[in-house]
């Protein structure tokens, strides 16, 4: 209300400077056509400057009194300067409504895309001030993930590459492809932002937790041997795995689990070597005369 108030005495300013304008051309104008030279008193026809003539005989003589000709310079010059205010009046009143507009243009905000408010940052009757941002607003058709990546992981990181990206939904991996990568890094986390694009129909919403599967490259490359799932042996909370031992014996080893490997199977971080023979069916039972016993 208060900027709408404004505009409307900015138009007023506006419509008074135009008049004032107006009324400097017409006064310029008859001083050009029909000059009076100062004489704005004088009777039709001449009479009274006849009549001044005749008064004041000695006037023009004695060097007294004032010229025609410079009177009318000082009048057109006079009236040239209200025409030169005028304008400027003018100008200035545009350039308040024009500033005026631009408030009122900022006031509201347009989203650039479809989406929901997720959160008000603002209430009505709080004050605002410029830059200051009032509530956020997210597009629910394309998600993205935003995740502080540790700078020495950056080597392995591009535009455009796909990460494994576990979701807190239904704790799920589903691709994500590198859409921007900040150019500078947090100097105190010492850690890059990086915006990831989550496919059409992902499952999940604005703020929910998400965990991303970054390769270190420059971590040296250990291959871990992978068993079946169904090997594993459990004593209480140990895994074990049943290996043939030198004496062709059947041996539990307890080990220490690594990532799934598919669907079925996992590795294993340490206590069994590539090459060693396990035992995988009717791990759980020991079966009398068998060469596993």
């Amino acid at each position: 209300d208060d900027l709408l108030a404004k505009r409307r005495a900015a138009w007023a300013n506006f419509a008074n400077a135009e008049a004032s304008l107006r009324n400097a051309g017409v006064q310029y104008s008859r001083e050009v056509i029909s000059p009076y030279g100062g004489e704005q008193n004088d009777a039709m026809g001449g009479l009274g400057s006849m009549m001044k003539g005749f008064t004041n005989p000695m006037q023009g003589i004695m060097g007294s009194g004032s010229s025609p000709g410079y009177d009318r310079y000082a009048q057109r010059y006079q009236f040239g300067t209200q025409i030169e205010q005028a304008r400027s009046q003018l100008a200035s009143a545009r350039a308040s409504i024009e500033e005026i507009d631009t408030k009122l243009r900022d006031a509201k905000s347009v989203a650039p895309f479809k989406g929901v408010i997720t959160k008000k940052l603002v209430e009505v009757g709080d004050t605002v001030q410029p830059v200051m941002p009032m509530l956020k607003f997210a597009d629910m058709s394309q998600l993205q993930i935003e995740v502080e990546v540790p700078a020495r992981l950056m080597p392995g990181v591009s535009k455009g590459m796909v990460v494994q990206a576990r979701l807190d939904v239904g704790d799920v991996q589903i691709p994500a492809r590198v859409v921007q990568i900040f150019p500078i890094a947090d100097p105190d986390r010492h850690t890059v932002t990086v915006k990831l694009e989550l496919p059409q129909g992902a499952p999940g919403g604005a703020g929910m937790y998400a965990e991303v599967m970054i390769n270190d490259v420059n971590a040296k490359v250990r291959e871990l041997p992978v068993v079946p799932k169904e090997a594993l042996v459990w004593r209480g909370s140990l895994p074990g795995i049943y290996v043939m031992n030198a004496k062709n014996k059947r041996e539990l080893r307890l080990v220490r689990t690594g990532d799934d490997v598919g669907a079925d199977g996992i590795s294993i971080l340490s206590g069994l070597k590539a090459g060693e023979q396990i035992f995988v069916k009717g791990a759980e039972a020991n079966k009398q005369n068998s060469s596993w016993n």
